[in-house]
């Protein structure tokens, strides 16, 4: 009976710590973005694919002087600047210099490492970058942080959330939407445990 008390407590303080952990992470993945952090200007933007709104967003924050450089990690393979822009309205001249393409990235911590990777070629070019605005959706912007800042020891992350569309307007079925939170808390979880390796070599295009 002594073990199964044992076991019953261990078990209890288990699922209440990952409780908690979900509530956290529901808290942090519905924060929108700081009106005041929103003003202040970063080195570079990066934005991690995976919906048109992060990519919208992201533009717009170069275009309003947010940052001189843009880095959309995660890029299809064979998509161009020019495809880039004229998808997004944009004058692809307006761009070119200022956004890069980054296309070797196909889960959140290559994400990190494409980003670690442009920054230090930025570095020996004489550009440091001390701070960086990272834009992805709410739900996956724990996650990215957490992988972005074991990338990039010592440089300042600034999150820039945005919310889906899907799940702005309601479009998206409860059920889904849950289905997604919790599969994202998981991905976390794995990550934080240091175990991101075990993941898919390639995550869904909407993480």
């Amino acid at each position: 009976m002594r073990w199964l008390r044992i076991g019953l407590g261990v078990a209890l303080a288990g699922a209440t710590a990952l409780g908690l952990g979900f509530l956290w992470f529901l808290s942090a993945a519905q924060a929108e973005a700081d009106p005041s952090a929103a003003a202040r200007r970063t080195d570079a933007i990066v934005v991690l694919t995976g919906g048109q709104d992060r990519v919208e967003t992201a533009l717009s924050l170069l275009e309003q002087g947010a940052a001189p450089r843009l880095l959309v990690s995660g890029a299809a393979a064979r998509l161009t600047l020019a495809e880039l822009a004229r998808a997004h309205g944009r004058d692809p001249a307006r761009l070119a210099g200022r956004v890069t393409l980054g296309k070797a990235a196909a889960t959140t911590a290559g994400n990190a490492a494409e980003t670690a990777a442009w920054a230090a070629a930025l570095a020996e070019g004489g550009t440091p970058i001390g701070s960086i605005r990272v834009v992805t959706a709410g739900y996956h912007m724990p996650r990215a942080l957490l992988e972005l800042g074991r990338a990039l020891p010592g440089v300042e992350l600034l999150a820039h959330p945005v919310a889906p569309s899907g799940l702005r307007s309601g479009e998206v079925p409860p059920s889904r939407a849950a289905f997604l939170l919790a599969g994202e808390y998981v991905k976390f979880s794995v990550a934080l445990a240091g175990l991101a390796a075990l993941m898919p070599a390639r995550e869904s295009a909407r993480r």
